[in-house]
């Protein structure tokens, strides 16, 4: 995997005024576009999308410093249509417009070229096992909440606290299938997604793929397939944020599995009574790799 991102990157220097075929790389290196996208993002910290944007952007910025060509030209170099694209985009990654830096000769906020690199981690067991499980049914109360990487994220917590105690119950009852107990799911997130990106939050339970959904109730259908399931316990939700930054930094280089598309399950198997440390599940959907 650290070859394959390396590999990217390379790919992004040589194309970076073109489109870049990340399907065809992903295919090339035996992986997939998905799984691909979603570690370069853990990684790196940013999506890929966005990476290329600053290269592109740090490149054009030298050619607008030197002042040989006009401004349509350089545009169109780097793959915009107008000027008036091109100093958008060029604004977003700079904090000023091109004719502002042609003038004044910055401000310039440059992108490096990423590698990556391997280094020795993993001192700490990850207690993990790999399942394989039938065609499934998550059903509850959905909202849609941007995505935060670091924290508690309160549009969470208060779609949480919105539901009355009984809620809690009667969908704890309605459990009846692993992933077993109230469930925390995330669904429908982008892999080039960046903080503050929308994605569906559920919180409910897994019922078996032919129990009918109550009509008030949401329901995200789940296909057949291999989980990876990461125990977690202490502080919360740091232990559990930390579990799943190193599934990308430590279990998938070195372990024969990728990411394939699906919602990411926790289920909380204890906790205190003010939530401030619990143990959890972290369900992720994976296939051979």
């Amino acid at each position: 995997m650290i070859s394959a991102l390396n590999r990217l990157v390379d790919l992004v220097e040589q194309h970076l005024t073109e489109e870049l075929d990340v399907s065809g790389l992903a295919r090339t290196l035996g992986t997939t576009e998905y799984h691909l996208r979603r570690m370069f993002s853990s990684l790196a910290g940013m999506p890929l999308s966005e990476y290329m944007r600053r290269r592109r952007m740090t490149v054009a910025a030298a050619d607008v410093v030197r002042g040989e060509d006009d401004l349509l030209s350089i545009a169109v170099r780097h793959g915009y249509g107008s000027t008036e694209a091109f100093g958008r985009a060029f604004r977003a990654v700079h904090g000023a417009g091109p004719g502002e830096v042609r003038r004044d000769g910055g401000p310039l906020r440059s992108q490096p070229q990423l590698r990556f690199r391997l280094t020795v981690e993993g001192s700490n067991p990850m207690d993990t096992r790999i399942v394989e499980r039938p065609a499934f049914r998550l059903i509850g109360h959905a909202a849609r909440v941007p995505l935060i990487h670091h924290g508690v994220n309160p549009h969470i917590q208060q779609h949480i606290a919105s539901l009355p105690m009984e809620e809690h119950v009667r969908l704890k009852a309605l459990s009846g299938t692993e992933p077993a107990g109230l469930l925390q799911v995330t669904d429908g997130v982008d892999p080039d997604a960046v903080e503050g990106t929308e994605l569906t939050y559920l919180h409910g339970v897994a019922v078996t793929a032919d129990t009918p959904a109550p009509g008030d109730l949401d329901a995200i259908e789940v296909p057949a397939g291999r989980w990876a399931v990461f125990r977690t316990s202490g502080p919360h939700p740091q232990a559990l944020q930390t579990a799943w930054a190193a599934t990308a930094t430590e279990w998938f280089p070195s372990n024969p599995w990728r990411l394939r598309p699906g919602p990411s399950i926790v289920a909380i198997l204890d906790r205190a009574a003010d939530f401030s440390t619990a143990t959890c599940e972290l369900w992720l959907p994976v296939e051979a790799a």
